[in-house]
């Protein structure tokens, strides 16, 4: 049996999105979007563009996560407080399969771009609305970054231990999930769409994706246990509250390694494999609501033996007695390991100098239509002459625009 090749033109080959949005959530869900083949046109402004292209790490004055966030967009600055430069912003929101924006809400009425304002002319208008409280709520004109939409959500109540303040982790997971929850939401809208007519005649929708309900969304058990049994979930620091034993433990190199036993069979096989065989044959820690009283004195029994091994030895002992496990890899561990490399979920690509770069490869795989990038994060207004040429604009016009600042 033969396979086709893989198309690269990807699922979403077709599709035109248009991308109002700086940073983080907005520009991530669109991302997504062109990583498996839509078109999308990110407007930014002419003074400078995405705030993200100054961020962290540089390289030659942009951020090398510009490369990643902004992978195969189309770049066109827009001066938006003129109405020239509204105006071809509306044309390409109208034209447009999915427009994405992460304004608070009003700006883009504000601009004639309002959901409303826009389905009024094309009924099959699809808005994906990230933002962090919503459309609707007393708090929905409030500025709501990830940070408050996880601690609002719930997250960062949980995360840390429970002698200390919250954590955060250590990247804009916020902001990240509710990118996810934008792409799910825009290919259901999507699909509806299509059923009921597509491009031409379908039915259009707004997405409405607050950042602290995408993280609420995320607190597995959270609202019943409150609701039904009183219980508050507190921090528990590296371990999985109710769920014994999963844990971080320490290594005696001094490595971090989180060993997941909480199955009942699994957790036998860890016990036998640790040499805790009393434990092992106790009927009381059969199963887990039996462990749960006795977590300090499982996970006591654990790092005391993690004390006796460096961290290979730990993961050879734990991968012969198939219990889950892991050390805690650094993005260093990543870039070397065999797993990583055996799903080659590194890109190499080149800056236009020269200078080779790996980006993080396209998840998640589809065997007949991957993801795939063509091009890295571009130059500030790098299609602006391409985009409006399309739009049928003349290269006269098109000067003119430049000269007037607009472009």
């Amino acid at each position: 049996m033969t396979t086709s090749a893989p198309n690269l033109a990807g699922p979403l080959a077709g599709i035109k999105v248009l991308e109002l949005g700086t940073l983080i959530a907005g520009p991530f869900c669109a991302r997504m979007l062109a990583e498996f083949g839509a078109e999308v046109i990110k407007i930014e402004a002419p003074d400078g563009g995405d705030p993200i292209r100054q961020w962290r790490v540089l390289k030659d004055g942009t951020s090398l996560w510009w490369s990643v966030q902004a992978r195969n967009k189309k770049s066109v600055t827009l001066n938006m407080k003129d109405e020239r430069g509204r105006a071809i912003a509306r044309q390409l929101a109208l034209e447009a399969d999915i427009i994405i924006e992460n304004y608070r809400p009003g700006v883009l009425e504000k601009w004639e771009l309002g959901y409303e304002q826009l389905k009024a002319v094309n009924p099959a208008t699809i808005m994906v609305r990230l933002s962090g409280f919503g459309q609707t709520g007393p708090m929905k004109d409030l500025p709501g970054f990830g940070a408050v939409g996880e601690s609002m959500g719930g997250l960062r109540y949980v995360s840390g231990f429970p002698d200390r303040p919250p954590l955060r982790v250590g990247i804009s997971i916020g902001d990240s999930v509710a990118a996810l929850h934008g792409v799910i939401g825009a290919m259901m809208a999507l699909r509806h769409r299509d059923a009921t007519g597509g491009r031409e005649r379908g039915e259009g929708q707004m997405v409405d994706v607050a950042l602290y309900e995408s993280v609420f969304n995320l607190m597995e058990s959270l609202v019943p246990e409150y609701d039904q049994a009183g219980v508050i979930r507190e921090r528990t620091g590296g371990a999985l509250p109710g769920i014994v034993p999963s844990n971080t433990y320490t290594t005696r190199d001094g490595d971090n390694i989180v060993i997941a036993g909480n199955g009942d069979a699994i957790f036998k096989r860890l016990m036998l494999a640790i040499g805790r065989i009393d434990m092992a044959g106790d009927p009381q820690l059969a199963r887990n609501d039996g462990r749960v009283p006795r977590t300090a004195e499982i996970d006591h029994a654990i790092q005391s033996w993690c004390d006796t091994q460096d961290i290979d030895g730990a993961l050879a002992v734990l991968k012969a007695a198939d219990v889950p496990a892991s050390k805690i890899y650094s993005v260093r561990d990543m870039m070397s390991d065999p797993q990583f490399l055996a799903r080659d979920m590194f890109e190499q690509h080149h800056f236009p100098d020269g200078t080779p770069v790996k980006l993080p490869a396209i998840s998640p795989k589809l065997s007949a239509t991957p993801g795939h990038t063509k091009w890295m994060g571009p130059a500030l207004g790098q299609h602006n002459a391409e985009v409006l040429a399309a739009l049928g604009y003349s290269e006269q016009q098109i000067a003119a625009f430049r000269q007037d600042k607009v472009l």
